[in-house]
């Protein structure tokens, strides 16, 4: 795999090349994600940071993230990964209680997930992301204060906040079906959420996407790119890339013919050219998630005055009731409204 993502990415170039619009900006961000990334040896993370670096335009300041798992950081790992390039970590924390994770079937343990980010601090890696999750079954409104205020005892400068979803087909849909678990309650989550909320203000997170949170100067600078729009270059089986505008294509979710078509010197994607009614939709969806909003100019500049105008208008029903307000010439979710940011998003669409 990892042997194919290197070859991937030379291949890839042509991609990156045809799709910069007449120039080539600095990748401002490498974000190793997609499942387990840490478990890989670090020696093969420098072989792909280094792979990315001979064939792009990097950033001397770029940020490189890896997603870790708790049980995969020790301190020679992090002497390794630091070595390589990574300038900062997400951790699928999930919860700082053993209940919570047992049932979750997560790997680590309450005891490893702070050891691991205490290992973290003596590594001097102070730019990092804790993942946590609210709204679960056994986790009541206290713990998830608790959850919290160990994440603030522990320094953490950003945090990534989700409320449980329960996918279809998945263990734990079929668990809650069979009654072994209890189903999703709506109000919980809601009480967390706004708990979030209060407790962000009160320690000074900026929460400045509906699931994310940070001190100040420590934002995802690669998540905030695409929430605003940017173009990215993904590699891998399933991931995706975006030229900014119009172009939006994912690789092939076969590992084994991912692997075989790479080796032949061939890419398997799907391609898809957005309409300017997806182009309008896309960025409602993606620009109101952030703390900034919806910038009016903006949108008036890209889409005209009359999808502009239509906006305005199906946005007064969303301000009538308190979950939208037009700051500055940007649509904002209020408190509210936050708690229904995708069904608002939903009633903006074109």
């Amino acid at each position: 795999m990892v042997d194919c993502l290197l070859k991937e990415a030379v291949l890839q170039k042509h991609y990156f090349e045809q799709n910069q619009n007449g120039h080539t900006p600095d990748i401002a961000t490498i974000y190793f994600g997609g499942g387990t990334p840490s478990i890989l040896p670090a020696a093969w993370i420098c072989e792909l940071i280094s792979c990315i670096k001979d064939n792009y335009p990097v950033a001397a300041n770029a940020e490189i993230t890896l997603e870790a798992n708790p049980d995969d950081i020790s301190l020679k790992n992090l002497a390794d990964w630091q070595a390589a390039g990574v300038n900062r970590l997400s951790i699928g924390v999930q919860s700082f209680f053993d209940a919570d994770l047992k049932w979750m079937n997560r790997a680590h343990t309450a005891k490893e997930a702070l050891q691991a980010i205490q290992w973290v601090g003596q590594a001097g890696m102070d730019n990092y992301s804790l993942d946590l999750i609210y709204g679960t079954p056994y986790l009541s409104d206290e713990l998830w204060l608790e959850n919290l205020q160990k994440a603030a005892e522990l320094g953490a400068p950003h945090l990534s906040a989700y409320a449980l979803t329960v996918e279809p087909k998945t263990a734990l849909f079929k668990l809650i079906e069979k009654g072994k678990i209890p189903p999703v309650d709506n109000a919980r989550q809601s009480r967390h959420f706004d708990l979030l909320m209060d407790w962000a203000a009160k320690n000074s997170f900026e929460h400045y996407e509906i699931s994310n949170l940070a001190k100040p100067g420590h934002r995802s600078r690669h998540n905030s790119s695409y929430w605003q729009g940017r173009p990215y270059l993904g590699l891998g089986p399933a991931a995706h890339s975006y030229d900014g505008l119009y172009t939006r294509k994912w690789n092939i979710d076969n590992n084994p013919l991912y692997l075989q078509a790479v080796n032949k010197g061939d890419l398997i994607f799907t391609e898809e050219h957005l309409t300017e009614e997806n182009q309008v939709n896309e960025t409602i969806m993606i620009q109101l998630r952030m703390a900034e909003g919806i910038d009016l100019t903006t949108f008036e500049k890209r889409f005209g005055i009359q999808v502009s105008e239509t906006l305005l208008e199906k946005a007064t029903a969303a301000i009538q009731k308190g979950q939208l307000i037009n700051s500055d010439n940007h649509l904002v979710l209020t408190r509210a409204g936050k708690h229904f940011a995708d069904h608002i998003a939903v009633m903006l669409f074109v």
